[in-house]
């Protein structure tokens, strides 16, 4: 990692010129909307007067909205490229700003529209035959008839967007730009500076000091600032809660499970069902100690690589690795990946302030960007294709959709790009050339589900605990999250929380606990896309067209209905059950490759 980004090669940066090409741009774009956005405020009250009336405010709302995304993802995106710049941490937040004063300006757009009702609408659409394209859009505003709040309510909440967003916001702010770790030593004994880019290499280090040491600096940090850091959670998880209150529902889980139209039965199964193989996880932690040689397992050996083998990949040679796995999806998935690859969507480099992780993002008028922060390892591959995965939904989804319906729910978004991630697996076990390597990606398989599924499903339990007791009461403390997250871990692991003290105050590191309900989304997401995986690689012609059908859809149905054109019925465990049951099968063969002695080759 770098202290100064503008060492970087520029090809090894994201090219944001072509959403503006400059600051200024920027600032024009922003002051031109926010004077548009004032403007719409006169649209109230004239919704429903006719169907023309009907058809100019919804296009006004949706224009401004895309206008909007474009100003945000730019601001959003150079701030995230290095969070110490103040110029790049002011247009962040004039763009949340903005896009308040819009969620305040359209504040009747939605109960104008649900006042309006289905009857009048029918009547409308028949007078204009441009409405005919929201259909979907407007059955969606419908069907939340019970949620939506009058236009003055719905103004006052939009009004309180900010400060309701303050302890997410502020979260991101200490996570990223504030909270400095410690020094350690690595593999070579060379001093490196902590950070939240190179822990997971530190902790994949086959040297049990280093992890241990990385380990314990590491959440020390955290230990220092846990009532904080438990003050913004307590904060966002009040936000949530409240939210679904005033919004007459019965939790936050069913108010964001149904802005999906997502049955909670989806949340419960999945919970049910891993606790059901939870014994599996165990087997493997017992295996992995063996493999070690370790009396007692620590949480800081669970990362760490199994096999001696060192598959490590430059960026160059995951870019080419990508291509190559990826064309099973067919010519035009392809040079869509070259395009992303090659004209300036990634920003691959770690640097001082870069924000943390991986993600896609882009809006509907620019390119579906991927940031990286990049380490030669073979996760970063997959973390690479997982990327590209996002990257290439949102892709086709904006070629094949209007904007009404050039996005999709977030429950569809994991599957897409764990999808890719199968079949990456899928394809390196089928070129593996010994037994060496046979270990060292069925060891990978296994961590990543382990990661995907196992964890994420943890975190879901843990989102619902704390949601749960604030609503009953229980003040999220310091210590009651910690004592939380503590038995939780022992129960997924198996492994005691007295012998590992630190793994208490991993909950404070965890972003996705003010994504409000979206991590569960994680684990449903891999074991759909196992069986989609299974499909692609296996199947035929017709298999990899739905699929394509899929990534085409956006949002122009629901969420169920959309992967039930991929051929998979998320309304039965079925797929649960099946990608436990590759769990499990590779499980296996990974214990009789211990049993023949290739781990120790």
């Amino acid at each position: 990692m770098t202290d100064n980004r503008a060492l970087i090669d520029e090809k090894y940066k994201w090219d944001l010129s072509s959403i503006f090409a400059s600051d200024q741009d920027w600032e024009a774009q922003y002051q031109g909307l926010a004077d548009a956005i004032e403007q719409a405020q006169d649209l109230s009250g004239h919704l429903a007067q006719s169907a023309q009336d009907l058809l100019r405010v919804t296009q006004t709302y949706l224009n401004l909205a895309r206008c909007l995304e474009k100003v945000f993802v730019y601001a959003s995106m150079k701030n995230d490229q290095d969070t110490t710049v103040a110029t790049y941490q002011e247009l962040a937040a004039k763009a949340t700003s903005l896009s308040a004063k819009y969620s305040q300006a359209f504040a009747f757009f939605e109960p104008e529209v649900l006042a309006l009702g289905e009857g009048k609408f029918a009547e409308f659409l028949q007078e204009e035959s441009e409405l005919g394209l929201y259909r979907h859009f407007f059955g969606q505003i419908f069907s939340q008839q019970a949620h939506v709040l009058n236009q003055e309510k719905e103004e006052l909440l939009a009004q309180a967007q900010e400060v309701l967003e303050a302890g997410a916001e502020t979260y991101e702010i200490l996570d990223n730009a504030d909270i400095s770790f410690p020094s350690v030593l690595d593999e070579e004994g060379q001093e490196v500076d902590l950070s939240h880019g190179n822990f997971i290499t530190l902790m994949e280090s086959k040297d049990r000091w280093v992890r241990q040491a990385a380990y314990e600096a590491y959440y020390s940090t955290y230990q220092q600032f846990q009532h904080t850091y438990a003050k913004t959670l307590a904060t966002t998880v009040k936000q949530h809660n409240f939210s679904a209150k005033v919004r007459h529902y019965d939790s936050a889980r069913q108010a964001a499970m149904e802005a999906n139209h997502i049955p909670e039965a989806v949340y419960d199964t999945l919970l049910t069902t891993v606790h059901k193989y939870l014994p599996l996880l165990q087997r493997y932690m017992s295996l992995r100690r063996e493999i070690l040689g370790l009396d007692d397992l620590k949480m800081y050996d669970v990362y760490t690589p199994l096999s001696k083998l060192d598959m490590t990949y430059t960026y160059e040679d995951a870019k080419g690795k990508a291509l190559e796995v990826l064309s099973v999806f067919g010519l035009d998935y392809q040079a869509r990946v070259e395009e992303a690859l090659s004209q300036g969507w990634i920003d691959v480099a770690a640097n001082k302030g870069k924000r943390s992780g991986a993600y896609s993002s882009g809006s509907y008028d620019t390119k579906a960007f991927i940031l990286l922060n990049w380490q030669d390892t073979l996760d970063n591959l997959y973390t690479l294709v997982h990327e590209m995965g996002h990257s290439m939904h949102s892709t086709f989804t904006r070629e094949n959709q209007p904007y009404v319906y050039g996005d999709y729910s977030i429950f569809l978004a994991e599957i897409a790009s764990t999808t890719n991630e199968n079949i990456m697996t899928e394809t390196l076990l089928k070129e593996a050339k010994d037994g060496k390597e046979r270990f060292a990606l069925l060891n990978y398989y296994l961590d990543s589900f382990k990661g995907t599924v196992f964890r994420q499903a943890q975190f879901a339990e843990f989102e619902q605990a704390i949601h749960e007791a604030d609503a009953k009461g229980q003040v999220l403390t310091s210590q009651y999250l910690n004592e939380l997250y503590a038995d939780l871990n022992q129960a997924y692991y198996g492994l005691p929380k007295e012998d590992n003290p630190q793994i208490q105050y991993e909950w404070a590191r965890i972003p996705h606990f003010y994504y409000n309900f979206y991590v569960y989304q994680y684990a449903t997401g891999f074991a759909a896309a196992s069986y989609l995986a299974e499909k692609i690689v296996h199947g035929n012609q017709a298999d990899k067209a739905r699929y394509l059908d899929y990534l085409k859809a956006g949002s122009s149905a629901y969420p169920l209905e959309v992967i039930a054109k991929a051929g998979v019925d998320m309304t039965q465990a079925d797929y649960l059950e099946g990608a436990f049951q590759v769990f499990a099968k590779r499980l296996e063969e990974l214990e009789s490759l211990v049993k023949q002695g290739v781990h120790r080759e």
